[in-house]
């Protein structure tokens, strides 16, 4: 159903967690990956995961918050692989706090990875992508970028910013069929979440109407269905995977 053969698949933040549920969820769909992250080591990992489907597998080291870091890797990725037919922005950090103490440091830092990398590694593809007249970018967002949460304004600055970002691109990129859509995943079953109390994880359950954490594999499978041909006539769209919490 989802048939990725013969296609470059670019996932940003591809060390771990999400990114590396996404990339092999590519994989499994015939896609060859060219996985970027800044944790060499864990990057590996990803890329034996990855190979062991028999698709290729390429690391770079690219920092989706430098321009030059991004120009380069895209341009590495070009030359490997000849050309990127998916863009999967998914490298993202987190630096809680409330407003009222939340020092400019740590508004910029969240803001330059998960706003300002996703416009330079989207800006970086494009060209070739319009050229090739195809392409899917699916833009990893969240639903605090459509509810917000105490302690997370730069958080959610950055998410809403990339929802309606990914809007702006669709539009921008339509006529030449290059389709660009956003997921904002929910509470997803990680490390942290993990590690929580039960009470808190409780109360966290509360909040969502399917009555469980996702697992990163929830958010993969949508990922690959915006990847996918299969959703050639979506664009523009933001995909809650969150069990109901936003509705």
């Amino acid at each position: 159903m989802f048939d990725l053969s013969s296609k470059c698949a670019v996932v940003t933040g591809a060390a771990r967690g999400l990114g590396q549920a996404i990339a092999v969820k590519l994989a499994e769909a015939g896609a060859d990956v060219a996985l970027c992250d800044l944790q060499s080591d864990w990057l590996d990992e990803t890329a034996g995961k990855v190979r062991d489907m028999g698709r290729r597998a390429e690391v770079y080291s690219v920092n989706v918050a430098d321009a030059d870091s991004v120009t380069a890797g895209v341009k590495a990725i070009e030359a490997d692989f000849g050309k990127i037919d998916v863009l999967v922005n998914n490298a993202g950090i987190t630096k809680d706090g409330l407003l009222m103490r939340m020092s400019e440091a740590d508004w910029d830092a969240v803001l330059d990875v998960n706003l300002k990398g996703v416009f330079l590694c989207t800006k970086a593809v494009m060209r070739g992508m319009m050229k090739q007249r195809s392409g899917a970018i699916v833009n990893i967002a969240s639903v605090i970028g459509l509810m917000g949460n105490a302690g997370q304004a730069n958080y959610a600055a950055s998410k809403g910013g990339v929802i309606s970002f990914s809007k702006t691109v669709a539009k921008e990129l339509a006529s030449r069929n290059v389709r660009c859509n956003a997921v904002a995943p929910g509470f997803i079953r990680t490390a942290m979440t993990n590690a929580l109390e039960e009470d808190v994880q409780a109360k966290m359950k509360e909040l969502i109407p399917l009555s469980r954490f996702g697992e990163p594999e929830d958010v993969a499978n949508v990922v690959l269905f915006l990847a996918s041909d299969t959703s050639g006539y979506v664009t523009g769209q933001v995909l809650s995977t969150c069990g109901g919490m936003v509705m």
